[in-house]
Order: structure tokens, then sequence, then C-alpha cells
């Protein structure tokens, strides 16, 4: 299930609410860092020195309980109480270089400024640019507003207990949280808040999208259509078309601009192909819609407008909208039971907002919010850093699977492809918000897996992969 994102005070009345069952803290903290040793491992190599920094809290105690339970590596304690002489210790443990440091210097009972021997301190960490793994939340930030004490640690991966904390997901956390985990089972009672935004989990998708029949044929499986790629912008079309593929719906077929048309067929094979003209016909079986890919030339962006806003009020299949297109919308009315999707990233939600992207940006749920309720109440999968998916009203969840490597041009065309090829399954089609999330999830964790195995991977290597992470 996903986890529900919730405050420092929430957070200590979920561990009160777990002593009083009998529970022991002590408990709690040997699996927090159990959890800890695993993650720090799968950071390192076989014999290498991990760097352990020990504060009065307890964070501090589950750093040390991950020193413990670390197999395969060498663990290196240093307890840090007293900020004036602990620097020198600190500079000579930097020099050995440690191939990861576990920062468990502060927790969410910090509730003060730093004092300057503290930010030497963190500063010290920070120049040594060794990666680090932070317990909870990075030392130094506040959990509930994401800001900082005067200096917080840079961490490369911050693994928080139980939930995320409002204040990791606030942009000005960003720089510092880095890449977001969570430790969900570390023998705390089931978690008794629901939220408004909510954490995706890996584990949500164990049993999705379901087993397909033995006896299945493409017919089940639904019509994906791509409508993209215009000159200049014909390699959008090929990577939607490659990512409604990937999602294996029982036939795809692109439709493109005529001065594009060749070289967009020439690069695939099971897709069937056409050329766009404003009196087009669909196919009479179309299950799903992709517009905007590449939609971008200007001659083009005319002739799709009446197309594309006649298409929002009428199909009564699933209507995807991203890129140029969603700037040819009126926010004019459908059915409710149509089932319509906006895919903005956040130069595109700042123009549908008539805003600025520093507005969007600092605070992502209302201009999703926003979005959605200028537009029908209409899903919305807001994208960027921790992509949001939800809609006017309802659950808005955030997503944690991916990293820098997807800002390249042509990623966010294989998202809305892939979309597009997921909810033209009628099975899926009827569960949109978990398809939506899944669809997300699988986009940032096939950036993952090829991160791990190289360091200059292509969005047309994200096209092969995506799809396959479980």
């Amino acid at each position: 299930m996903s986890i529900p994102i919730i405050s420092a005070t929430q957070m200590r009345e979920w561990e009160a609410a777990t002593w009083a069952t009998g529970q022991t803290e002590a408990e709690v903290i040997r699996r927090a860092g159990k959890r800890l040793a695993r993650r720090a491992r799968k950071l390192t190599r076989a014999g290498d020195t991990i760097l352990f920094l020990i504060g009065k809290g307890h964070n501090g105690d589950d750093a040390r309980a991950a020193a413990k339970q670390l197999e395969g590596r060498r663990a290196e304690v240093l307890e840090m109480y007293l900020p004036d002489t602990d620097l020198l210790p600190l500079e000579a443990a930097l020099k050995e270089q440690p191939a990861l440091i576990v920062d468990g210097l502060f927790g969410l009972g910090l509730n003060r400024q730093l004092s300057e021997a503290w930010q030497k301190i963190i500063a010290t960490v920070n120049a040594s640019r060794i990666p680090v793994l932070a317990v909870d939340l990075p030392s130094g930030l506040n959990a509930e507003t994401g800001d900082n004490y005067g200096a917080a640690i840079n961490a490369t991966v911050t693994l928080t207990i139980g939930a995320p904390k409002t204040g990791l997901l606030a942009p000005a956390a960003w720089p510092f949280v880095s890449r977001l985990e969570v430790a969900e089972d570390v023998g705390l009672v089931p978690c008794p808040f629901a939220a408004e935004v909510n954490w995706t989990q890996p584990e949500d998708f164990k049993d999705f999208p379901p087993a397909r029949a033995e006896a299945g044929h493409k017919g089940d499986y639904g019509h994906a259509v791509v409508i993209a790629g215009s000159f200049g912008f014909h390699g959008a079309a090929v990577l939607a078309t490659r990512g409604a593929q990937r999602a294996q719906p029982g036939l795809t077929t692109v439709f493109t601009q005529e001065p594009v048309f060749a070289p967009v067929a020439a690069q695939l094979q099971s897709a069937m192909a056409g050329v766009w003209r404003p009196e087009l016909t669909l196919p009479e079986k179309t299950s799903a819609l992709l517009i905007g890919p590449g939609l971008a030339a200007p001659e083009v962006f005319l002739a799709m407008k009446e197309f594309t806003r006649r298409l929002w009020r009428v199909a009564a299949y699933p209507l995807v909208v991203d890129a140029s297109a969603l700037d040819q919308l009126a926010a004019a009315p459908y059915q409710k039971d149509f089932v319509r999707v906006l895919t903005p990233h956040p130069g595109e939600a700042a123009r549908l907002l008539k805003t600025t992207i520093a507005q969007v940006q600092a605070d992502r749920v209302a201009a999703l919010r926003e979005i959605s309720r200028k537009n029908g109440d209409c899903w919305v999968v807001l994208k960027g850093h921790q992509t949001l998916v939800g809609r006017s009203t309802g659950k808005i969840f955030v997503n944690g699977s991916g990293n820098p490597h997807l800002a390249q041009g042509g990623s966010g065309d294989l998202l809305s492809g892939f979309i597009t090829g997921l909810l033209a399954q009628p099975g899926l089609a009827a569960d949109v918000e978990n398809t939506l999330r899944y669809a997300v999830w699988q986009h940032g964790a096939a950036a993952d897996k090829l991160t791990l195995t190289r360091a200059n991977w292509t969005v047309e290597d994200l096209a092969a992969e995506i799809g396959n992470a479980r």
C-alpha cells in the first residue's frame, strides 16, 4: 500500500502508539539498523569502509545499530557529541576516504539554529564529496518545512523511517534529501494516519498489472493510437509509439505529419503508421489515444487545435494530452465517465496556469489540483522530481523512482506513450489511478536500473527497458 506523508508530530504519535502495544524502542532501532545496513551495502562494495557519524538522538541509535549489523564491509564509528572538539577526528576519518558516510547526527528533535561549530562539521562532510546515506532525514533539516537550521548534510540517499515527513518533499529540501526512500517495515504498528498526499512504494505493484489469460488474443488488449510528430520533431512520434508498444496493447498505430511520415514509419516495425489530416477518421476500435508529442511545428499547431478540442469533448475512450497539445485545450466539458489525462512538465504546467515555473514548483500539489479543476477534474501527471499523480480532489501520489538522468529530450514522450498503451487495455483503463501510478513508477524504475549499469544511457535505451522493473 502507498504510505501517507506525515508531520513530525504525527511520527512521534505513531511511535507512542507503538510503544503502547508493548513493542520496544530497542527492537525498532534494531530493525531500522538492519534496513540501513542493507541499503549501505547496496551503495558500496565488499571490503569498503563505511563511516558512521553518531549523534545523541535516535538517528544516532539507528546508525549505531546499522554498524553492528554490517556484513562484508568495515564499519568505522565516530561518536560526535562535542562539536568544538569533534572536527579533528572527523577530518582524520575523511582523509581515509571511506566509500560511504552514514549520517546519524541529528533527527526530528532538532529545533534550533545550529552552532557555528556544528555548521563547520556539516560543511566539512559536504566538502568531502563522499556519498552520504542519511538516517531518516539529512542532519540540519527541519522535518516540517524543509528549511534548514543554518546548514544541512547533502545526502545522496535519504532513508526515512516509517513514512516520509512533509518537509522532505519541500523544494527547499530537495538538494539535501536527493533520493528519498522509505524503510517502512521496522516494527511500528500500522500507520494510524491518513493523508491527502501519499508516497508510492514499489510493493504497491506486486500483483499489478494482473496476469493475462492464457487464451487471450490481441483483440482483448485494445488499440493504442498515437498522434505525434512534425517536421524537426519526428523522434517524439517514434518514442511515444515505442512507449505505447512496451505497454503491450493488442495493436498500436501512429499518425504523423506527411513531411515526417517516412522517417517515423521506417523506425517502427509492428506498429502501424499513417498520415494525419484534419479529416482523419481514427480506427474504429481505438481504445486509447495520445495527442501531442512533437506537434511543435507552427503550421501544425493551428490545424490540430480544433481536432484536439473536439476529441476532448466527445471521445469515449481514454485521451492522453501531452506536450504541444496541452496548449490547445480550452477546458471544454466532457462526460464525467470519460478518462482524460494531462501530462505536463513544470514549464507546461506554468503555461496552463498562466503563472511561473517557480510558483508551480513552490506548491506542486496545489498546481496539480488547479490544472485538474480547470480541465473538468481530469487526471494529471505532473512530471519532474517526485512526479505527482492525482486529480482536483482525492488522494495525490508522489513517485520516488527515477533519477536526474531522466532529464533528456524524449523522456516525457516515452512516458505518455507508455501511459496510453496501458490505458488502451480495458482491464487497466478500469483502474486509472493505479495504472497511472504504475506507469510513472515503471518509467523511473527503468531509469534507475539503467543507471546502475551504465553512466551514459539514452532515451532509446529507456524505451527498451521500460516495463521490465519488478
